[in-house]
């Protein structure tokens, strides 16, 4: 394996549209929501291991999961759990990560990729992430990874690259926001539109540089304690000075501003596996379109639902259609697939009526 290679593997999310079996306290992260067996940290830590040395991998995450980290991923140890004392948004956590990796090897490469993703084809995503590197190596490029669209989704930013050039990689136009509708279909229609997976790749370097011209109070504020970094004096000084820092995206930041932005179609099917519907379109289903994670079923009369219970539990569902229903000890959530994206709201909801033991 490549030495320069490094990953930091961002995990530091609550999956909320995942509830109520992602909750504050075990995010979706850390389940087995395919059920393949294995976590998806766990899967997505094996898809970066196959080219990146597992003592090269940082997981980024939040305090509170330090111990769910470990648990899950026996060959990490503790110094390469980046912890976040504040929720401060992806620039702070990456800036971090970037001067850490820095000081350990200034020639390093490196992927941020979310713990949360479904990826299949796992040769293909090494082999569009070691041409980013590669690119990374030679110039000064931030690269990322988009996924061709399939349909005018809303739920994505798009990145828009310059048409005309039969590079493999592409120069980035311009990020747009999460469309309407009818936007989405323009994009589609325009045929240089890709989804935004929040997949990206730069050496330390490049995005340390990019830091100091685009963000100088942020590395201001990170750039003191570079002495401190991998070295026992490292947790004090973050604890004293990480909620100091800004809110905001490494979009806003840092990609949105840099006019040496290349983005790369990726080769690979993905899914960001946001929501229950997400989940259920990547899973096998029954002749009447059901799709069963765990659960023993006995259907009638029952089309298009996702079903997920305790492993070997027996759920009888009989004349439901496109339903979400989901069974997690002392919650159970029977709720209309079309809907899923307020499940954020009835969980805040649950929240308010029965206190935060059930979020």
């Amino acid at each position: 394996m490549n030495k320069n290679y490094y990953a930091v593997l961002m995990a530091g999310g609550v999956g909320s549209r995942f509830w109520p079996v992602s909750t504050s306290s075990n995010p979706k992260q850390f389940h087995d929501m395919l059920g393949t067996g294995k976590t998806l940290i766990q899967k997505t830590f094996d898809r970066l291991n196959k080219f990146v040395p597992t003592e090269n991998i940082l997981i980024l995450t939040n305090e509170q999961y330090n111990d769910l980290v470990l648990e899950q991923l026996p060959m990490v140890k503790q110094d390469q759990v980046v912890l976040e004392p504040a929720m401060r948004n992806t620039a702070p956590c990456i800036l971090y990560a970037s001067l850490k990796i820095q000081k350990m090897n200034p020639d390093a490469v490196m992927i941020v990729a979310p713990s949360d993703h479904w990826i299949e084809d796992e040769a293909a995503f090494e082999k569009d992430v070691t041409t980013c590197f590669s690119k990374c190596e030679e110039e000064n490029a931030l690269c990322t990874l988009g996924i061709q669209p399939t349909f005018p989704n809303t739920g994505f930013g798009y990145i828009e690259f310059e048409k005309g050039s039969d590079a493999q990689l592409k120069k980035v136009s311009q990020f747009r926001e999460k469309p309407d509708y009818e936007t989405a279909k323009e994009f589609l229609a325009q045929g240089n539109f890709l989804w935004n997976a929040g997949i990206f790749m730069w050496s330390v370097e490049t995005i340390v540089e990019a830091f100091k011209k685009y963000q100088p109070g942020q590395y201001e504020l990170f750039g003191q304690g570079i002495s401190c970094y991998n070295t026992g004096d490292e947790r004090a000084f973050i604890q004293e000075n990480y909620a100091k820092a800004e809110n905001i995206s490494i979009d806003y930041a840092i990609l949105e501003q840099s006019k040496s932005i290349y983005t790369l179609p990726a080769t690979f099917d993905w899914n960001d596996l946001g929501t229950w519907g997400a989940l259920y379109d990547k899973l096998e289903k029954d002749k009447n379109e059901n799709a069963v994670v765990n659960a023993q079923t006995l259907l009638e009369d029952a089309k298009g639902n996702m079903i997920r219970s305790p492993k070997g539990k027996v759920v009888v569902v009989d004349g439901l259609e496109d339903y979400i229903i989901v069974d997690k000890e002392e919650v159970l959530l029977i709720y209309p697939k079309d809907k899923q994206q307020d499940i954020k709201k009835v969980l805040t909801q649950v929240k308010e009526k029965f206190g935060d033991q059930f979020a």
